[in-house]
């Protein structure tokens, strides 16, 4: 990468925003959240700064997250939030305008892809790449898009899973449902609430999901403790829960994942059907990295899955790869501006 023509990934995602620097790799991951003061609608915070605030901010000052389901919910906050991630990916002495490949979700529509260029480009890019996730997410993973033969990945993310199927570089068949790692938080938070009488936080919730969560009933159950308000008499309490109360919790949001998992094989083509079922399915995100859902996803399709290394990472990644071999890519890239 020259100092001239700076080159960036950025995976834009509903939960945390990654970005990529040829040459360095990931250089930023953080979550995509902005706070703003309500009196004058500023933005006072971006990215950590502002997630610590969340849940624990004074009434003038909302933190909110200006991507949902991985599309951008507020235009004008978003754009500051890329401005900034842009920045300070660069660096403050780079002075020039860099070429940008970002990440959008299968899903899309035009307006929303629209969106997402004129965003990035009015935070200061000199060019705009837009390539699909599920995409990127195999190029990351190391799978060679290319050949002519069908490789089934599976992208898992806080607002969406996107599950697709690509050959000769391009998406063959695919889906995006609005499930994943923060309805799955959700449901956490409601089953405790629920059973428990316990109010927790969103964080909390993340936690538990990530220190004991899993996606099936398993033997050797690994217990937590977990502390909360309680409903009854206004105070804290803390209590233990266990593995398998976490996989009936979340059990209604799996299935709505492993659901869109199955549409999509239902829709492949049975030439690729033949591919898939030798080569498997690849999962990437950081939702996939809850425990044994590569196992869930067997169990309910009766074709083998794999986490990809790195998965919170591949998508990042994808992006780096396609910007340095642009013209390998050219079939896969959705528009350019």
């Amino acid at each position: 990468m020259s100092l001239f023509n700076p080159k960036l990934g950025i995976d834009l995602g509903t939960t945390y925003t990654l970005v990529f620097v040829p040459g360095k790799g990931v250089v930023l991951n953080e979550p995509s959240v902005v706070a703003v003061s309500e009196q004058d609608n500023k933005i006072l915070a971006i990215g950590n700064e502002a997630k610590d605030m969340i849940g624990r901010t004074p009434d003038n000052i909302i933190a909110y997250r200006p991507m949902k389901d991985g599309v951008i919910a507020d235009y004008r906050v978003t754009e500051a939030m890329i401005r900034y991630y842009m920045k300070k990916a660069l660096g403050k002495w780079n002075f020039f305008k860099p070429e940008v490949m970002i990440s959008v979700p299968a899903g899309i529509t035009s307006t929303e892809r629209r969106a997402v260029i004129e965003a990035t480009m009015k935070a200061g890019a000199k060019s705009v790449y837009i390539v699909k996730e599920p995409i990127l997410a195999a190029i990351g993973a190391g799978i060679p898009i290319h050949e002519a033969r069908g490789h089934m990945i599976v992208d898992c993310g806080g607002g969406t899973i996107d599950v697709a199927v690509i050959s000769l570089g391009g998406i063959v068949a695919s889906t995006s449902v609005k499930c994943a790692g923060n309805k799955i938080d959700r449901a956490i938070a409601d089953y405790i609430k629920k059973n428990f009488n316990l109010a927790i936080g969103d964080k909390m919730a993340e936690d538990i999901k990530i220190k004991i969560g899993s996606a099936i009933a398993i033997d050797e159950e690994m217990i937590m403790i977990i502390k909360g308000r309680d409903f009854l008499t206004g105070l804290p309490r803390q209590t233990e829960i266990k593995t398998n109360e976490i996989v009936k919790a979340i059990g209604r949001e799996l299935r709505e994942m492993i659901r869109a998992i199955k549409t999509v094989l239902q829709e492949t083509p049975p030439e690729l059907s033949a591919d898939i079922i030798d080569r498997g399915i690849i999962t990437t995100g950081g939702t996939a990295q809850l425990k044994n859902f590569p196992e869930l996803i067997f169990r309910r399709t009766g074709v083998k899955a794999t986490l990809a290394d790195d998965a919170m990472f591949c998508v990042a990644k994808g992006t780096g790869i396609a910007l340095k071999h642009l013209d390998t890519y050219k079939k896969s890239i959705l528009s350019k501006r």
